[in-house]
């Protein structure tokens, strides 16, 4: 009876010895998933940040005196160049000269540039095509700046 007991024992342990690979080749794949998603999430977020850089460039062009919008256009470009990113898919429309009026009811000028860039995404937009989810892979990137204007005169009350 000991021996019957041992036996049923040594198959139930033997029973157990592929358990490991089962769970493994069940969550390896959503692991990949998730490695792949933030490291595509990481590759948005370099061009989201250049893309708000080239914003800022083009404004602080934009409010210096002896520069036309030509000139905020090619540095915003110079700028996407220097980060590795494709000028020509870029969409930059020409800085808005507005008037802002701040709390104390004074009055300035500013310059607003928006950067419009389309990215695109590398490893979970294809992925996911494949499996019948997200049918975009890409997605329009906008950079904003607002800059005041240094040969703005301030009014107020």
């Amino acid at each position: 009876m000991a021996a019957l007991n041992q036996r049923a024992a040594r198959r139930r342990r033997r029973s157990d010895s592929g358990a490991e690979l089962i769970e493994l080749a069940i969550v390896l794949p959503i692991l990949l998933i998730v490695v792949a998603g933030i490291v595509d999430f990481g590759f948005l977020f370099q061009r989201f940040e250049a893309i708000t850089n080239a914003a800022r460039e083009g404004a602080r062009v934009a409010i210096l005196p002896n520069f036309n919008d030509a000139d905020v256009q090619e540095r915003v470009k110079q700028y996407l160049d220097s980060t590795g990113l494709d000028r020509n898919a870029s969409v930059v429309p020409l800085p808005t000269h507005s008037t802002l009026t701040l709390s104390t009811g004074a009055t300035v000028d500013v310059v607003t540039v928006h950067v419009f860039y389309p990215a695109e995404f590398a490893y979970l937009g294809s992925f996911l095509q494949l499996v019948g989810g997200g049918s975009r892979d890409s997605i329009m990137l906008k950079g904003t700046s607002v800059m005041r204007s240094e040969n703005a005169s301030v009014s107020g009350s």
